[in-house]
């Protein structure tokens, strides 16, 4: 993650984190879910984009958020590793995805798109990945018909935001905002894990669409781990003072 693709400023937040300038898109360093009462920090962002014609084109700008149980849940297993090496274990991502804490998905344009376009093509791709692994059933397919229609008459001008709240029980809620900014309550809640976990795979995933916002989350958590480490290590002398 290099210097001139994200421009990050410090703000006041539990675990500290900085909020993250993707483009034009900023992603604060907390937020609060649509439909949920808890707080959930910035774990990382990116940009989703295609070379074309020898140029990449960037289509969006997506920032992870986290609850902060994650951060001591993941500690146990992967505290002291690297960012790179983070970034490159399948395992390490899996359990972000799939781990019991909450975890909220903003994707953010940057060129315009329509609700058509973006839910056909990632119901393509949740689909085709469950056929190949024996788990599309008849509750995926509904999921994915729920799916389509919630986004079928959605447009997203540059700088409106496609929003997912992933809940550790496995409901979806979806949420839209024209201006950025993320609303109480979302649109519609959709009750299957597979779709849930697959929306988040399909972005920071070993083939997701936005590696840049894999790595940037895996730096973030590496950090924290060590910050959170630290931490205990000091107040463990200091109670043995």
């Amino acid at each position: 993650m290099s210097a001139t693709q994200f421009e990050c400023k410090k703000m006041s937040a539990a675990p500290s984190v900085t909020e993250i300038q993707v483009e034009s898109a900023v992603f604060s360093a907390t937020v609060k879910p649509p439909g949920s009462d808890k707080t959930l920090f910035l774990g990382g962002a990116g940009v989703r984009g295609l070379e074309i014609e020898g140029k990449f084109i960037k289509f969006t700008a997506i920032g992870v958020y986290v609850e902060d149980s994650a951060v001591p849940a993941l500690a146990v297993k992967w505290n002291g590793k690297t960012a790179d090496e983070l970034a490159d274990s399948v395992e390490f991502i899996a359990e972000i995805i799939a781990g019991p804490f909450e975890k909220m998905t903003k994707v953010t344009m940057i060129l315009p798109l329509t609700g058509q376009q973006y839910s056909e093509k990632v119901a393509e791709n949740c689909t085709a990945y469950w056929k190949a692994v024996g788990k599309y059933t008849d509750a995926e397919r509904e999921a994915i018909e729920k799916f389509l229609e919630v986004f079928k008459d959605e447009t997203s001008p540059p700088g409106a935001s496609i929003i997912f709240t992933q809940s550790p029980a496995g409901s979806l809620t979806i949420a839209f905002s024209k201006d950025g900014s993320v609303p109480e309550q979302g649109k519609a809640v959709i009750e299957n894990k597979l779709l849930a976990e697959a929306i988040l795979e399909s972005i920071i995933g070993k083939h997701g669409v936005s590696p840049t916002a894999r790595q940037s989350l895996a730096a973030r958590v590496s950090d924290l781990m060590k910050q959170t480490s630290l931490t205990a290590e000091a107040k463990l002398n200091q109670e043995q003072e």
